[in-house]
């Protein structure tokens, strides 16, 4: 049954998908890319752009076919059944999970640009705990107009990004820009995994395709347009940190844009670009606590996940308590273990396998002789997922084998408690 009214416009959905994918990653991301690759930074965001175009098709398609709520775990447990819906919403956590921890910890290394004492060990376990467990607390109680927040939110990070890009271009130094040499595609692969922490985010913004007006059509014009969007708004970054920092730009991994903007505006422009970045980093935190605890409500309650316990709801309240309550525990946990970089890479693998599950999945829905010819279907035969599948296994393949060792232990005993809780209630 379909109750949802089609009111969103082409515009509505590419702002809805910017929103979602321009967080905190490119606030801290400049300085690091620009260490390894330099000049040559750009050969990197174009990859993760061709990449997130690939995949936003397949989930376009997909999405079209598989309505029912539930977002990636429901299009995989759809194509290749619960298990692999189960390990689908269990890697999309870990995943956020990752990311929300690296978020944190880029927030107190922004803040610790400004206040020393951020640095400080216990002062950023604290300060973990407080933003996880702050956060947690809010969404227990319920959050109200939570669309106004998101509003707010959307206009203090674009604001000074775009301010930035616009009073810097004067300062560029074109020998700062020169590219002096190509980077071979290792390098550039292992940059793009962890640049490609700064494009994800776009499947959640594509959660409201059924509300979109005439999808066949306007899904891929949104997702052109907003990916677009992005990937220029990432060069422009990318080109002033670089064309105004030079060779510098690798020394301010912390918080380098605000140090852009202390060179062309002075002291107040460092001051102003790093709050903006806070509230941004916190504006990102705040919607995914409120998110992703629904995320696994729902799977526990359609028992993709077997854990009865996150199903439950506050009495008083009505939220699903215990999933915020673990979801930020988890949070706070993993926060205080890595640094943003670890956990970036951490997040942008297990998010990949889940990008990889929805390429596969196109090619194997479109076997289902029962699909609606007026779905969205992609051009070119298989060519699209195909692409999409190599490009995100290309990736992958500059994992270390420490961590390519820890996500198979990782699938290894997720399997193991799946199929002893599918034999335990039979």
């Amino acid at each position: 049954m379909q109750d949802l009214k089609r009111k969103v416009g082409v515009l509505g959905l590419s702002a809805n998908i910017i929103n979602t994918i321009v967080g905190a990653g490119i606030f801290s991301l400049p300085a690091i890319v620009a260490a390894s690759l330099g000049s040559a930074s750009i050969f990197a965001y174009l990859f993760c752009g061709v990449l997130v175009v690939l995949v936003m098709l397949c989930f376009a398609e997909v999405g079209s076919k598989v309505t029912s709520s539930g977002g990636v775990y429901a299009y995989l447990q759809a194509a290749f059944g619960p298990y692999f819906g189960f390990l689908t919403v269990i890697l999309f956590a870990i995943s956020t999970i990752s990311a929300d921890a690296a978020v944190t910890n880029a927030v107190a290394d922004v803040l610790g640009s400004i206040f020393p004492f951020f640095k400080e060990p216990l002062i950023r376990i604290l300060f973990c705990f407080l933003v996880f467990f702050g956060l947690g607390y809010i969404n227990v109680r319920g959050v109200k107009e939570g669309i106004n927040l998101v509003k707010f939110i959307t206009i203090t990070k674009l604001i000074p990004l775009l301010l930035l890009v616009l009073f810097s271009w004067g300062n560029i130094s074109i020998s700062s820009l020169t590219i002096e040499a190509i980077p071979n595609i290792s390098t550039i692969g292992k940059v793009s995994l962890l640049l490609f922490f700064a494009f994800q985010g776009a499947e959640s913004g594509l959660s409201i395709s059924g509300e979109v007006i005439n999808p066949k059509k306007n899904i891929p014009k949104a997702i052109f347009i907003s990916i677009t969007g992005v990937l220029i708004l990432y060069i422009l970054i990318q080109t002033v940190a670089q064309g105004v920092l030079g060779d510098s730009l690798p020394n301010f991994k912390e918080n380098p844009l605000s140090e852009v903007a202390k060179n062309i505006v002075g002291p107040i422009g460092f001051t102003i670009l790093t709050i903006g970045a806070a509230i941004s980093m916190f504006g990102y935190l705040s919607s995914e606590i409120l998110s992703i605890p629904r995320v696994l409500y729902g799977a526990a309650k359609d028992k993709v996940l077997p854990v009865d316990m996150l199903a439950k709801i506050h009495p008083k309240f009505k939220t699903p308590y215990i999933s915020i309550i673990i979801y930020s525990f988890l949070g706070f946990v993993f926060a205080t273990l890595g640094g943003f970089e670890q956990l970036a890479i951490f997040s942008s693998a297990t998010i990949l396998l889940v990008y990889l599950g929805v390429s596969l999945s196109v090619i194997k829905l479109r076997k289902d002789k029962t699909s609606d010819e007026n779905n969205f279907k992609l051009p070119g035969g298989y060519l699209i997922p195909i692409l999409s599948s190599l490009v995100i296994a290309l990736l992958l393949a500059n994992l270390s084998l420490h961590e390519v060792t820890s996500i198979l232990v990782l699938i290894l005993v997720l399997s193991i408690i799946y199929f002893l809780k599918k034999h335990q209630l039979k």
